[in-house]
């Protein structure tokens, strides 16, 4: 098994100290950072995303794998600026306002950055203006509207709404989700793209900012 095998697996596992003393042997011995963290860590993280869309894990596990992604990249960052390693993507996401339910958003934002996109988390009970404002300051390609409540539904059409009167409906795609989402809801507010989970979410907006870069 190679280096970046074991790093996958305790990932999985959800080792945060043997994730970091592979990560930090795999660098003595010369393996490229890159090749760390998408063969190791996002590698490990896209086998927890399939494994939770199958129900095969949970929110306990998801939580303890992410933070063992969160250790091996901060062991990788300062190698990664220096080899110019670039995001995929940008992603704002959020839980709109009125709403205060975070749980799915960071499993989200988890498989997001699993995938090597920069995910910037607003938090919760968000005011639509702020999702613009937000993703035109950090040039994002997605806004991710989260909504658990039926009551706070209708507040991703005023995103929608907001978006289309900048006139960003080609640069900032909406995605939105949530468990009274439905993609017949997303067609009638006009938001671009609905995904009923956590890891469909992230490949989707790795597809949206992949198009982006390469349109």
């Amino acid at each position: 098994m190679t280096l970046t095998e074991e790093i996958s697996l305790f990932l999985q596992r959800g080792s945060v100290s043997k994730v970091k003393e592979k990560v930090e042997l795999a660098l003595s011995q010369g393996v490229s950072p890159t090749e760390i963290l998408e063969h190791g860590l996002v590698g490990g993280m896209t086998v927890i995303g399939d494994k939770f869309k199958e129900n095969e894990v949970f929110v306990p596990e998801v939580l303890l794998s992410a933070r063992a992604m969160s250790a091996g990249i901060e062991l990788l960052r300062p190698y990664l600026i220096k080899e110019g390693k670039k995001s995929k993507g940008t992603i704002v996401i959020g839980t709109v306002r009125g709403d205060l339910h975070e749980i799915g958003k960071r499993i989200v934002k988890i498989m997001m950055e699993g995938k090597g996109l920069t995910v910037i988390d607003l938090g919760t009970d968000v005011l639509p203006e702020t999702f613009l404002q937000k993703a035109q300051e950090y040039h994002a390609d997605v806004i991710c509207c989260s909504s658990l409540l039926t009551t706070t539904m209708m507040e991703i059409k005023k995103v929608v709404e907001k978006r289309n009167k900048e006139g960003l409906q080609e640069k900032i795609k909406i995605m939105i989700g949530g468990a009274p989402i439905t993609q017949e809801f997303c067609d009638k507010i006009g938001a671009d793209y609905y995904t009923e989970d956590a890891s469909s979410a992230a490949d989707v907006a790795l597809k949206i900012c992949t198009e982006n870069r390469n349109g």
